[in-house]
């Protein structure tokens, strides 16, 4: 297998198809039954794609027809996604956390004609906006549903779809996969506007084979290629898994096993034993804790050795490390380093970060602890990876590395990063609007390829590695790399006759937390009617007037997702205004202006 192979690729379906071929009875996918991991070789995944794909395509699915995806990480979710894209379908997949609300939007928007839901569990907030949606025609589950009145939805058992000659089934779709292209439309991610609706990322074939390939040379060139085994724990639903723990691992021939979910992932590491693991920042953040208070439980020695551990790894980011450091470091990787990478399986390569900021201290108490870890960069509309810390670039934990290959990045004249190559998506799913605004051609070369306004601000470092430094837009990126529109939630809180001004937060941090102004109006009411006398400050201090307010928070968390609900609040001093630079003069908040002076409250939501 060379890397030049990925550049002859027309679908990200041949690649598929080609890697089967070549590994056949090697194990591809493996997963958790009770208390046993059993796999599924290429051959056999291969078979089942083939089948289902011709199973689609007799439902009465045509080319470019959207097929919605909604499944925890599970091998039928791979399975489904290649037989879409196999039957020269659209995959369209979703957060097992949507609302009713959120699957009927992009249901709409999307107009997707069929829907893969792997359990009765999923169907339930989905079943409602199917049936409410003239759009989809066909519900399959994976695992058995228990069909309600469907009206003119037709539901179809996993099995009974997969069922079929495979022999004919993988005639078809090798024929299908031979008029594929690389610009050919390969599935429509949904991600966050910054007023909320969520729009659809068109990804080609093309853009995710860039990825493969840019990632594919990190792991040649700086790490060997081998039998590669990836732990699957991201959403599937997120282009960062979906592009770096899926496609990518099918590319390098890499085995897939799919993790039971947060609570029982360190032991599912160690049982797998994973070579590369694709995370988001707050996993770090809880497995460096776990370390931490295990080592302090082991005594003085262990204790001792740890400080040194982590003193020695910043004298190393810092470019300070001297020989007298040698004798220490062989001391630590025969006694501390060995007992925390077993923890990790003992074989781990690498682990790479991204979806979100990664704080330079997690990167440097991992880097000290013997293991290998790197943060990338990038957005769905990307693909969704621009960049990567490399080895043979050289480690900095406060850069997100040089771009991949094959992938233009510059910046700006107002430091925006701006990114052209095949890896950048053709746009907004029927959004031209929002289109143009982020895909800008070059004036000087109006008919080259558009560069991507990321809205990120940075610059390139002495080696060529990206810096970033803020964002343009008020996107929340929370620790788990999810994205949340502050503004969707601010304009429901305020709707809420209890509030009159809200801003949320939560950028790099757990969940979400809000500063809320009461409507004055409704305050004079309520304290009216519990005989107290108005004062705006000394009522915030009443449990039962914040009480409340918390009950109009959470009339707004009882309709939004998992990850959009405000978990804390604190009340501010004064209403947002022009006078105290809160607010712009056409009433748009400034965020950093409130953060500047309510930082420290909002912080102390995350100790509360």
């Amino acid at each position: 297998m060379q890397l030049a192979d990925f550049e002859g690729y027309t679908s990200l379906v041949a690649m598929f198809l080609d890697r089967a071929a070549a590994r056949a009875d090697r194990t591809f996918l493996t997963s958790k039954e009770g208390a046993t991991w059993k796999g599924r070789s290429w051959r056999e995944v291969a078979d089942q794609v083939c089948r289902m794909a011709e199973g689609l395509r007799a439902l009465g699915l045509n080319d470019g027809d959207r097929v919605m995806l909604v499944s925890e990480n599970r091998p039928e979710w791979c399975i489904a996604d290649l037989a879409i894209m196999a039957a020269g379908l659209v995959t369209v997949p979703t957060y097992i956390t949507n609302t009713e609300r959120d699957h009927l939007h992009i249901l709409e928007n999307s107009g997707a004609r069929a829907v893969i839901v792997s359990s009765a569990k999923l169907a339930r907030p989905l079943l409602p906006a199917i049936l409410r949606s003239d759009r989809a025609e066909h519900v399959i589950g994976i695992e058995p549903l228990r069909q309600a009145q469907a009206g003119t939805v037709r539901f179809h058992d996993w099995a009974n779809v997969l069922a079929g000659d495979t022999a004919a089934a993988r005639a078809a779709v090798e024929e299908r996969a031979a008029g594929m292209r690389r610009e050919d439309l390969a599935c429509i991610i949904y991600t966050s506007g910054t007023g909320g609706v969520p729009r659809g990322v068109m990804l080609h074939h093309g853009a995710i084979l860039r990825n493969v390939a840019g990632a594919a040379r990190v792991i040649a060139e700086d790490f060997g290629w081998g039998d590669e085994v990836f732990l699957s724990f991201l959403p599937l639903s997120h282009a960062y898994e979906h592009s770096g723990g899926q496609f990518l691992p099918i590319g390098l021939g890499a085995e897939i096993a799919y993790a039971e979910g947060l609570e029982k992932l360190a032991s599912n590491i160690e049982e797998v034993r994973p070579t590369i693991m694709v995370v988001v920042p707050r996993l770090f953040e809880v497995l460096r804790t776990r370390i931490m208070r295990q080592v302090e439980k082991q005594g003085r020695v262990a204790n001792l050795l740890m400080d040194r551990a982590l003193a020695l790894g910043e004298r190393e980011a810092a470019g300070n490390r001297s020989l007298f450091d040698r004798p220490l470091n062989f001391v630590l990787d025969k006694t501390l380093r060995p007992k925390i990478q077993a923890r990790f399986g003992g074989r781990m390569k690498a682990m790479v970060s991204g979806g979100a900021p990664l704080n330079p201290e997690i990167g440097v108490f991992f880097d000290s602890m013997g293991l290998t870890l790197l943060q990338g960069y990038g957005q769905t509309e990307a693909g969704p990876v621009v960049s990567c810390n490399r080895p043979a670039a050289g480690i900095r934990m406060d850069t997100v590395g040089p771009p991949l290959s094959g992938v233009d990045v510059k910046i700006a004249e107002d430091g925006e990063i701006l990114v052209r190559g095949e890896l950048v998506m053709h746009g907004y799913w029927r959004n031209e609007e929002e289109t143009s605004r982020v895909l800008k051609r070059d004036l000087a070369d109006p008919d080259g390829p558009p560069w991507l306004h990321t809205g990120d601000i940075g610059h390139f470092d002495e080696a060529g590695r990206i810096m970033i430094t803020d964002r343009k837009k008020d996107m929340i990126v929370n620790d788990k790399g999810d994205n949340v529109a502050p503004q969707k939630i601010e304009g429901m809180l305020t709707l809420q006759p209890e509030i009159a001004q809200a801003m949320v937060t939560g950028d790099r941090r757990p969940y979400i937390v809000g500063l809320i102004v009461p409507d004055s109006e409704w305050a004079v009411a309520w304290a009216q009617a519990q005989g107290e006398k108005f004062d705006m400050a000394a009522l915030q201090g009443l449990p039962a007037f914040r009480s409340a307010v918390r009950a109009a928070v959470d009339r707004v968390n009882a309709d939004v997702s998992v990850i959009e609900k405000v978990r804390q609040f604190a009340f501010a001093d004064e209403p947002f205004g022009i006078e105290n630079e809160e607010m712009t003069p056409s009433l748009k908040i400034r965020r950093h202006k409130i953060r500047e002076r309510y930082g420290a409250r909002l912080d102390a939501l995350y100790k509360a």
